[in-house]
């Protein structure tokens, strides 16, 4: 009877002990969804006007004065600077170019998918729409949109092995030594392969103050594909910033409050369209950053025409003055998935050897000076964790002035 008696009293405290589970799991995802619909509502701002994407992208048209940018504090009473006060002097005239051997490529033919169905009116900008499950493909509400920790290449690492220990690899040129105030290069536009949906392979110019440790200032951008950020495999247009070695700051594109954009053009986070084919038409994208001399912001362009918007220069350190080195080259993620490496691409998933048409490349690669003129960089190095999995080669020529062809497939017969 005893017995009985103890083992129904051990079931029903099993029974209590389910229950109470159940619950807290429900309470659980309750606060989650709660916190996601929060963050929804912070990100997607009132639209003018929403259009839809043939990839299933929705871009609002927000009214410029909006924009996530004014939920920052320091930026309540902002007078937006609708307009850099200067160019850089010196701007390479890409409509002169011609390819590097005669075979086919262009660079005026690059859209975005989204204006085959409309444009946003004067006043607003495109901003690509959050959604739930974007938020959740994330590690936490919090992390949505942002780096991890320790991701920039850092070429005066002894031990190449433990710059990679966080799983990112590169291949890039830089420059280091002076004081710089910009960058600027024509990127090859891929569509690279990626082999584990946490993983990415990206191509972009890094404009970098301070030192590698915490206090890193880093403003980036250049093309990515992203399936965890993104949701899909297309190639799309990114920026990012940090003022803290991507700890506390910053974020992708306009998923924080920081980056002003001006632009009713370009939605950043958008899809790329059309990229480049192996033995096909090759397809590349300008992008230029620089400090405004006179108000000190960093401004980002795209293509010949397109004055994207500003990172205002309170929100960095080292940046409020100028950059000590600047990076021009390719990202992944190698998770090793299995163990091995992984056999996601960079760039085009060719090896630099393999020249025009087949492997991806930056070119007409220039830096800003102190008297706010391009200049072609002097004492360019190149930097690579393995190369037998992703490589750099560097060159020059008149039509292409300082350039490199990168990347590579990653898992090979010599990258185990």
């Amino acid at each position: 009877m005893v017995a009985q008696i103890g083992g129904a009293r051990r079931l029903v405290t099993l029974l209590l002990v389910l229950v109470w589970l159940s619950c807290a799991r429900g309470l659980s995802l309750s606060r989650q969804r709660l916190e996601v619909r929060k963050h929804l509502k912070r990100l997607n701002k009132p639209a003018v006007k929403s259009i839809k994407s043939p990839d299933g992208d929705i871009i609002d048209c927000v009214h410029v004065s909006h924009q996530p940018a004014f939920d920052h504090p320091f930026l309540k009473n902002h007078t937006i600077q609708m307009r850099p006060t200067f160019h850089p002097e010196g701007l390479f005239d890409e409509s002169k170019v011609s390819s590097n051997a005669g075979e086919k490529k262009k660079s005026s033919d690059i859209s975005q998918l989204w204006h085959l169905n409309g444009r946003c009116p004067e006043d607003t900008i495109p901003i690509r729409r959050t959604k739930g499950d974007d938020i959740l493909r994330a590690s936490s509400v919090k992390r949505y949109g942002r780096k991890k920790h320790r991701t920039i290449p850092q070429p005066r690492s002894a031990d190449p092995n433990l710059a990679s220990e966080s799983g990112h690899q590169h291949a890039i040129a830089y420059v280091e030594g002076d004081k710089y105030y910009g960058a600027k290069a024509t990127i090859n536009v891929w569509r690279p392969g990626i082999q584990q949906p946490n993983e990415f392979s990206l191509s972009q110019l890094w404009v970098l103050g301070g030192s590698f440790g915490e206090d890193l200032n880093s403003i980036e951008a250049g093309w990515q594909v992203s399936p965890d950020l993104y949701g899909d495999n297309n190639t799309r247009l990114f920026t990012y910033w940090t003022s803290d070695a991507y700890q506390a700051t910053g974020c992708y594109n306009l998923l924080c409050s920081g980056f002003i954009q001006v632009s009713s053009e370009i939605a950043m986070g958008a899809s790329i369209s059309p990229v480049s084919g192996y033995r096909g038409s090759q397809y590349d994208i300008s992008i230029l950053v620089w400090k405004d001399p006179k108000e000190g912001n960093w401004w980002m362009q795209f293509g010949n025409d397109f004055v994207l918007g500003y990172w205002p220069s309170f929100l960095f350190s080292y940046l409020a003055d100028s950059a000590s080195m600047i990076e021009w080259g390719g990202e992944v993620v190698n998770s090793r998935p299995d163990g091995v490496h992984t056999s996601t691409e960079m760039g085009s998933g060719h090896f630099p050897e393999e020249g025009f048409g087949k492997a991806s490349y930056f070119r007409n690669v220039q830096t800003v000076d102190g008297s706010n003129n391009l200049r072609a960089p002097k004492g360019i190095g190149s930097f690579t964790e393995q190369s037998n999995c992703y490589d750099v080669q560097n060159g020059n020529n008149g039509d292409w002035g300082s350039y490199f062809y990168y990347g590579g497939p990653g898992k090979n017969p010599n990258c185990p």
